[in-house]
């Protein structure tokens, strides 16, 4: 099962699945709710997921999450544009067995498929070498982005501090209390190393524009190409 909120993109993803001999694709989504509105039916033995549904990766890490609290016996390959370096590791701790970035060659897509179906986990090699790296040093590799220092639900309140909610808001779309939002407001600074609450913000507003930049520029890059009339 496809789930992408971008329709050429999830037109792409089921014809390359289709056209291999051992893979049927049984449905498809391009949000969150709708996944999950089909997936107990379908019970599709892998469910591949692009992180980012609507406004960051939020909505593709919660139906991980979603999926997985379902009890279903699929696998989740999870995809996205954005650093692998951060997000590989968010989507595996939500419940992922694979993640694989949009960019990659489309043979490696298919094989990180069929690796996640025959039981076992899927990394790049390079995310696979910069894993070993920090297990060898104890630490977060020195070019890791800072935000991969951060959980799941804090990286949730991380980007709604960048969309421009307040306290109070956060704690209403996430159903919990203003003290606990304000508890994840202070572990995120102590993470990045940021005293100021307005500078923390700022860099949160400024992570979200480039996440949506980088977003935006896939989707581009994805639409079917112009077409020119001939000329005489």
């Amino acid at each position: 099962m496809i789930v992408d909120d971008h329709p050429t993109v999830r037109r792409g993803l089921i014809a390359l699945m289709q056209e291999q001999p051992d893979m049927e694709v049984c449905g498809e989504a391009g949000d969150r709710a709708s996944a999950l509105a089909v997936v107990n039916d379908l019970e599709p033995d892998l469910l591949l997921v692009d992180l980012s549904l609507g406004s960051g990766s939020g909505d593709g890490l919660e139906l991980i999450r979603r999926y997985k609290e379902m009890g279903l016996p699929g696998k989740v390959l999870a995809v996205s544009i954005h650093d692998e370096s951060h997000y590989a590791e968010q989507a595996i701790h939500a419940g992922a067995h694979g993640y694989v970035n949009k960019q990659t060659q489309l043979d490696e897509l298919v094989n990180a498929a069929r690796r996640v179906l025959s039981g076992k986990v899927y990394l790049s090699p390079s995310l696979s070498d910069r894993v070993l790296h920090q297990v060898a040093n104890g630490g977060f590799p020195s070019n890791q982005s800072p935000v991969a220092r951060l959980s799941n639900r804090e990286v949730e309140v991380y980007r709604m501090l960048g969309q421009g909610l307040t306290t109070r808001e956060i704690a209403g779309r996430l159903a919990l209390s203003m003290k606990t939002i304000e508890t994840y407001r202070e572990h995120i600074k102590i993470k990045l190393n940021v005293q100021d609450s307005n500078k923390m913000i700022c860099f949160a507003a400024r992570w979200v524009a480039e996440e949506e930049q980088a977003r935006q520029g896939r989707a581009d890059d994805d639409s079917p190409p112009e077409t020119k009339p001939e000329t005489a």
